[in-house]
């Protein structure tokens, strides 16, 4: 994996923003969204998202840690409801844990999302919607409907600031954006 000193630009939610490209395997470049930081953002993608889910009905929002984290604190205040953060790394305080395996394309790892027991009650019986800042190959999305299944919760939507490759296969991800995956 490698950095490139190219960007790629995008529009989004009424803002422009320059995602750098990076080489996530030998010939297979992707732009990378990061919004850690950049509040103007993370604040108008929330509102977008909240008006594109507000037919839905859903009880809680849940995403795995860590760049979606400023996304879903500021989408639960906007639609006021609760959320939950799927933890990648297990801690002794979090008791009897739910979780499930993924792997992201930026890590190229097996990762584990981990539900603390104290969110249980937030998901059991809940509904709820997923979310994620970037769904490019969907693993992210399997380990966390995994989840949420196991702790007897039901997925009613999955929503994205941008979906990344085929767009064909993100039909169902309210997003919005989709961003190109460049091969060589």
């Amino acid at each position: 994996m490698s950095r490139m000193d190219k960007t790629y630009q995008v529009q989004v939610a009424g803002l422009t923003r320059e995602l750098p490209l990076f080489e996530v395997a030998p010939g297979v470049t992707i732009a990378i969204l990061n919004i850690l930081g950049d509040v103007e953002l993370v604040r108008a993608c929330a509102k977008a998202l909240a008006h594109k889910l507000a037919q839905t009905e859903y009880d809680v929002l849940l995403s795995a840690e860590a760049k979606s984290i400023p996304l879903i604190h500021t989408l639960a205040e906007e639609a006021n409801k609760p959320y939950v953060v799927l933890r990648k790394n297990y801690k002794s305080y979090m008791g009897d844990v739910i979780s499930a395996e993924t792997v992201s394309i930026t890590t190229n790892s097996t990762q584990t999302l981990y539900l603390d027991a104290k969110d249980l009650p937030l998901v059991a019986g809940r509904r709820v919607v997923l979310l994620d800042d970037v769904v490019s190959t969907g693993s992210t999305q399997q380990g966390m409907r995994a989840v949420v299944e196991k702790a007897g919760g039901s997925v009613v939507a999955e929503a994205a600031i941008f979906t990344e490759g085929d767009r064909a296969k993100w039909v169902h991800i309210i997003s919005l954006g989709h961003l190109p995956v460049f091969t060589s």
